[in-house]
């Protein structure tokens, strides 16, 4: 299938063509929902969607599973030096790390801006000092550059049915639910690494600070408190779903099961939070494999009609 997907999309170079392998591997082991919802894509999408995946993975992975002797100034200059190289790269248009070799090709496919990228490494180097968000529009300022961005960066891939500009916003919506979600589900798993996601002023309405949730981290189960408070920012994340979901009708026809798909699946994670009586920390909230596949399938149908009834986009390197 991968041989399939880069053909399609016009990657003949062998270098290249390992590079974005390569990609489309961390995508397949680590993004489960993230994966599936790309086969609804035509083949000659997937493989840029899987190199900004892999991108965005492998800089999580710096600040998140850093070796053993890592210090916050060891992982800032490492970075550091992660982005000064790969703008310098993306200046030059080609680069001698397999991975951004995937990376900045599809950047030029594509026209994506730096500041995309710039924006993005931006809340990575914020994960290494910034462990508390005090209000709302601190934490909107972490997630522009972690989610946002990310769905303005696969826009243009997905391509659209309406001036892109009119579509960027909802795109980024997405991004935004999609990361708002994962800080619902992952709670328990941020707290362990010193981390709060959550506005700390909408956490004390409840009466719900540190040392709360250090006692839940203890126990393994969230308190009356804390549930009352993931009640709340599950209707906050449901609003901005809602803000996003009449994106997906502006995209082009056998863009949109995949998308539907993604939003439907990590929807329902906040659907299993709720089943748990909004108890983050007495376990992770999945969706099962089982249900997975019967949306998925259902949405592989309805891409397939899609392509059959619209002239899936053409390649970039094609154009012209």
């Amino acid at each position: 299938m991968t041989r399939r997907e880069l053909d399609a999309a016009e990657i003949h170079d062998p270098s290249l063509r390992a590079a974005y392998t390569w990609c489309r591997d961390v995508n397949a082991r680590h993004g489960r929902t993230y994966f599936l919802a790309t086969r609804m894509l035509t083949p000659a999408q997937r493989p840029a969607v899987h190199a900004l995946y892999g991108f965005a993975r492998w800089l999580d992975d710096i600040v998140d599973e850093p070796d053993a002797d890592a210090t916050p100034e060891s992982l800032a200059t490492r970075l550091s030096e992660v982005e000064d190289r790969f703008l310098a790269d993306l200046t030059a248009g080609t680069s001698d790390d397999p991975l951004l070799t995937a990376v900045i090709d599809t950047a030029a496919r594509y026209e994506l801006e730096e500041p995309l990228f710039r924006d993005f490494f931006t809340s990575m180097r914020m994960d290494l000092s910034v462990t508390d968000y005090a209000t709302r529009h601190d934490l909107d300022d972490y997630v522009r550059g972690s989610a946002e961005v990310i769905g303005l960066q696969v826009l243009p891939i997905l391509g659209t049915v309406t001036p892109r500009e009119e579509a960027a916003p909802r795109a980024a919506a997405l991004g935004k639910a999609f990361q708002l979600t994962n800080f619902l589900r992952d709670v328990a798993e941020d707290f362990a690494r010193g981390r709060v996601y959550l506005p700390a002023d909408e956490l004390k309405e409840h009466d719900v600070d540190r040392e709360r949730l250090s006692w839940c981290a203890e126990h393994g189960r969230a308190d009356v408190r804390v549930r009352a408070a993931i009640k709340e920012q599950i209707a906050v994340t449901r609003r901005v779903y809602a803000e996003a979901r009449p994106g997906i009708a502006m995209l082009h026809p056998v863009s949109r099961p995949c998308v539907a798909t993604a939003a439907t699946l990590y929807g329902e994670i906040l659907d299993r939070i709720e089943d748990a009586g909004h108890d983050v920390f007495a376990g992770r909230a999945t969706v099962s494999r089982r249900r997975r596949l019967e949306v998925a399938c259902g949405a592989l149908a309805r891409a397939q009609w899609a392509r059959t009834r619209h002239p899936a986009p053409a390649p970039p390197s094609a154009v012209g």
